[in-house]
């Protein structure tokens, strides 16, 4: 009786978590693909242009996303002990963080965004449009850093509603305004690229003043300026303890994928552009999984918070079968699609070419990847396992994945989607060292205790 109770209130809980997160995140996905489609309509230069300067934004939404994965590991945590006021002080050091390293990045993308595009490519006419993309969006980075710690907060409490519709709201305008400033339709003026850029920052205003007036409206567990003052020094020990390998590890993970954007656009502007039409598809499929990883970590989180190690582990491994489940169908819809896809482009043949092959490798390496995805993002995260995670992270990376990459693509001189290919064996590295790490029940961690007792589970 006792197991069937437990599997009601694991599949309700999922449920309640995973499929607002997912719908967001899809629904942000599928219009990030309308947006490239939208500038697609322009010509390769400009699908290249604007793709290399969302790699450019997707190297902050990485370290923001760190941040605000460390903080909701201890609000999970925290929530599930019922201790509302450490959610509050949690939050508080994580908005300075990120507030602070958002305005860096302004300062920088906004001054120097010639010199930034410049790292990815030669081509001059890409550098021309990807910058005067890249410094109008600049002004939404604080923006970002808001929206990031809250929905993450609100979600860590199963407060999973707000986020998704301030989001897929935002989204929508986005999609709208887009439509209006490239091309210039309802008597507003053709903009082009920077028409796409300027309908970003203003989904990304809309979208942050969402989250944060109704979060405090509702008055859900956050952050309120008195906690400041009530923050330890043990507090901010252990937030920095363990969120900081997980910023070390968004921040070697993204370097990573940094430099294979950059061998790719090093390989020429038909082979980025080619990257640059798969990666709504990539990210709109990760995202999708992204949600059961986010319910992952925060239903792990939740009871290792309350002392229930042994519930942890089971629901480990079942979001583990789910995840390679889910997965796997995934690809076989990626595969049959992946022509219709890359047709929507109007690119060269060979791009669409590119683009083809490198959808139907994608379907063949995506059940690795969202294992990996569980198992790092959801479950060894949930449960406080932050060093271990970056470790395997960097090794994987720096001596499999970018090695590769760079004599693949610039060394042997093989086709783009052989260099794609060749650098997965990095996820085939991490799922295999991941795997062991779940069965040895290490990964646990309880981290609302100001001293961590570590794994109690009985073999």
């Amino acid at each position: 009786m006792d197991s069937k109770i437990d599997r009601q209130f694991f599949y309700r809980t999922l449920v309640s978590l995973a499929v607002p997160i997912t719908i967001q995140n899809t629904i942000t996905s599928s219009l990030n693909l309308v947006d490239t489609v939208m500038i697609g309509q322009l010509g390769t230069v400009e699908v290249a242009a604007v793709g290399i300067a969302n790699r450019v934004c997707f190297v902050l939404i990485l370290i923001l996303f760190a941040i605000s994965s460390g903080t909701a590991i201890f609000t999970a945590q925290f929530w599930g002990k019922k201790n509302v006021e450490d959610i509050g002080r949690i939050m508080g050091i994580a908005l300075i963080l990120g507030i602070v390293i958002s305005i860096l990045f302004s300062m920088v993308t906004l001054w120097l965004p010639e010199k930034v595009i410049g790292i990815f490519t030669p081509d001059r006419q890409v550098i021309a449009e990807g910058s005067v993309y890249l410094a109008t969006i600049s002004f939404s980075f604080v923006m970002m850093a808001l929206t990031m710690i809250y929905a993450f907060v609100l979600r860590s409490t199963g407060q999973v509603l707000l986020p998704m519709y301030a989001s897929t709201g935002a989204l929508g305008l986005n999609t709208f305004l887009n439509y209006c400033l490239i091309f210039g339709h309802f008597g507003m003026p053709a903009l082009g690229v920077k028409g796409a850029a300027i309908a970003t920052l203003i989904s990304r205003i809309v979208e942050a003043g969402l989250i944060v007036l109704i979060t405090y409206w509702k008055k859900y567990p956050a952050f309120r300026p008195g906690h400041l003052a009530a923050i330890s020094r043990d507090l901010i020990k252990r937030f920095f303890v363990t969120t900081l390998p997980v910023i070390a590890n968004e921040l070697f993970w993204v370097l990573g994928m940094t430099l294979y954007s950059i061998v790719y656009a090093r390989m020429g502007t038909e082979e980025i552009a080619a990257m640059n039409i798969i990666s709504p598809v990539e990210h709109m499929t990760i995202g999708f999984f992204f949600g059961l990883a986010s319910a992952a970590s925060v239903m792990i989180g939740n009871q290792i918070g309350a002392g229930n190690e042994t519930a942890a582990l089971s629901y480990a491994k079942r979001f583990c079968v789910f995840g390679v489940t889910g997965a796997l169908l995934g690809g076989i819809l990626i595969f049959f699609t992946a022509s219709p896809v890359a047709m929507l482009f109007k690119v060269t043949p060979i791009v669409q070419d590119y683009a083809i092959k490198l959808l139907v490798i994608l379907s063949i390496v995506l059940w690795v990847r969202i294992f990996n995805l569980i198992s790092i993002v959801g479950i060894l995260r949930g449960g406080g396992d932050t060093k271990f995670s970056l470790y395997l992270e960097i090794i994987a990376i720096w001596a499999i994945g970018v090695p590769l990459a760079y004599f693949g693509g610039l060394v042997w001189k093989l086709q783009i989607y052989w260099v794609f290919a060749l650098v997965h064996a990095e996820e085939v590295f991490k799922m295999i060292v991941g795997l062991y790490r779940l069965y040895s029940k290490k990964w646990i961690h309880n981290l609302a205790s100001p001293t961590d007792p570590g794994p109690r589970v009985s073999k």
